[in-house]
C-alpha cells in the first residue's frame, strides 16, 4: 500500500519493526491496519522459524513494507539507522542487550533521531534477576500469579492459549506505551524509551484481583471465587450433544431470568449468593443443560438478558449472525480473519494485504546505494 493511499487514524506515522515472533508482530499488524507505515526489518541470514507459514497466511508480515538486511554487516546497520532517522517509532522484541550489540540500541538511534519513540518488548523487562532468561506466555503467567488463578477447583492451572501474557500483557501494553509516548512527544518534542515487559503487563491485568484479595472478597485458590468457575452461575456446562454453553448471570435480575428459562427451582433465586447452596445449584444446572443441545439452548437464551451464550469454535464465530452483521471478520484469499479493531468514525482502518518490498527511496536512500548493497548481499 502506497503512502498516499494509507488510511486510518495513524496515517502519516512511520514505524520500524525489528522482525520477531509473538507480541511485537501483532503490534506491527495492528499499527499497519490503523494506517501507520510499518517497515519490517528482517535478518537476511536468519534461519527459518519452527513455524513454517505460507506468505498468504503470515500475518506477521501482512501490511508491512519488508526489507531483509544483513545486520552483521556495518553497512546493514548503517542502512537501518538511516531508516530509523526518518521514522517515528521503533518496536523490537529481542532480549535485553541484543539491539545494543547490533549497534541499534536506543542511544545510537536517538542520536540520529531525538524524536524517536523506542518501544521495547521483553518477557521480564530490561532489568532484574530474570531479565536475560528465556520464557514464553505460560512462563510470565506463572511468575505473575495469574496462571495460579485460572482453572477449576482441585484441577491444575490451565493456560488460556497465549492470549493473556503474549497479547494482552504484551502487545496491548506495548501499544499503550508507544501511543502514550507519542502523545507526550506532541508536548515535549522529545522521544523516549518504552520498556514493556509481559510480566509487568500481566501483573497490571490482575490489579482488580489484588484488590479483591486485600479486602477478603477473593480466596487465593482456583475455582473458589465468583469469576473463576467457583460460582455455578459463572461457568460452562455440557449440553446433550457434547458441546457447551457459557453462563455468566452475575446480577440478580439476570440470574432470575436464567432460572425462569432453564427452569431452575425458584428457591435458588433468593439464595444466589449463598455459598452453601452452590454445590446443589451447580448439580441442578448441569442436569438441566444435558436435556437439550447447545443450539437449542442458544435459541432459548439468545433473545434474553440471561447472559447465556453458546461456546462457539473459532470457525463458528466467523459465521455467527452478530459477527456477520458487524463484519467483525473479513475474508482475504483463503483466510478469514478479524477486521481491525477498535473502530473509528472518520478514519477507519483497513485489513492488511500481504507484505511488499520496502521502497527505500522514500527514506531518501539513493538508487545507487540500494544497487550497491543488493549486489554486496547486504540487503535482499
Amino acid at each position: 500500500m502506497g503512502e498516499a493511499t494509507r488510511k486510518g487514524p495513524l496515517a502519516g506515522l512511520t514505524v520500524i519493526e525489528m522482525a520477531g515472533l509473538g507480541p511485537v508482530p501483532l503490534a506491527g499488524l495492528m499499527l499497519a491496519e490503523l494506517g501507520a507505515r510499518v517497515v519490517r526489518v528482517e535478518r537476511k541470514a536468519k534461519a527459518q522459524s519452527f513455524l513454517h507459514v505460507p506468505p498468504e497466511f503470515d500475518l506477521d508480515r501482512h501490511g508491512r513494507d519488508i526489507v531483509k538486511v544483513d545486520l552483521k554487516d556495518p553497512r546493514g546497520t548503517a542502512l537501518v539507522l538511516d531508516l530509523i532517522a526518518g521514522a517515528d517509532v521503533v518496536i523490537e522484541g529481542f532480549r535485553p542487550g541484543v539491539m545494543e550489540r547490533l549497534g541499534l540500541g536506543p542511544d545510537a538511534c536517538v542520536a540520529r533521531n531525538p524524536r524517536l519513540v523506542f518501544a521495547r518488548m521483553t518477557g521480564f523487562g530490561q532489568d532484574g534477576p530474570l531479565a536475560d532468561r528465556a520464557g514464553h506466555d505460560i512462563t510470565y503467567l506463572a511468575y505473575s500469579g495469574a496462571l495460579h488463578a485460572i482453572g477449576e477447583k482441585d484441577g491444575k492451572p490451565v493456560p488460556p492459549l497465549n492470549l493473556v501474557a503474549d497479547f494482552a500483557g504484551g502487545t496491548m501494553f506495548l501499544l499503550t506505551g508507544l501511543l502514550a509516548a507519542l502523545v507526550e512527544r506532541g508536548i515535549s518534542g522529545k522521544g523516549q524509551v518504552v520498556d514493556a515487559a509481559m510480566i509487568d503487563g500481566v501483573a497490571m491485568l490482575t490489579a482488580p484481583f489484588h484488590s479483591f484479595l486485600a479486602m477478603g472478597f477473593w480466596k487465593d485458590e482456583r475455582g473458589s471465587n465468583l469469576l473463576d468457575t467457583g460460582a455455578p452461575f459463572y461457568d460452562t456446562y455440557e449440553t446433550a450433544d457434547g458441546r457447551h454453553v457459557a453462563v455468566g448471570c452475575l446480577e440478580p435480575q439476570f440470574f432470575a431470568e436464567f432460572a425462569r428459562l432453564l427452569p431452575l427451582d425458584a428457591a435458588f433465586v433468593a439464595r444466589q449468593y449463598d455459598l452453601t447452596s452452590w454445590g446443589e445449584m451447580r448439580a441442578a444446572i448441569a442436569a438441566r443443560f444435558r436435556d437439550k443441545t447447545r443450539d437449542e439452548w442458544a435459541a432459548i437464551f439468545e433473545p434474553t438478558e440471561a447472559c447465556v451464550a453458546p461456546v462457539l469454535s473459532l470457525a463458528e464465530a466467523t459465521r455467527h449472525p452478530h459477527n456477520v452483521a458487524r463484519e467483525t471478520f473479513a475474508a482475504k484469499g483463503r483466510m478469514t480473519r478479524p477486521r481491525p479493531a477498535p473502530r473509528f468514525s472518520r478514519t477507519p482502518g483497513e485489513v492488511a494485504e500481504m507484505g511488499v518490498a520496502a521502497s527505500l527511496a522514500s527514506f531518501g536512500i539513493a538508487a545507487g546505494r540500494v544497487e550497491e548493497l543488493t549486489g554486496a548481499g547486504v540487503i535482499g
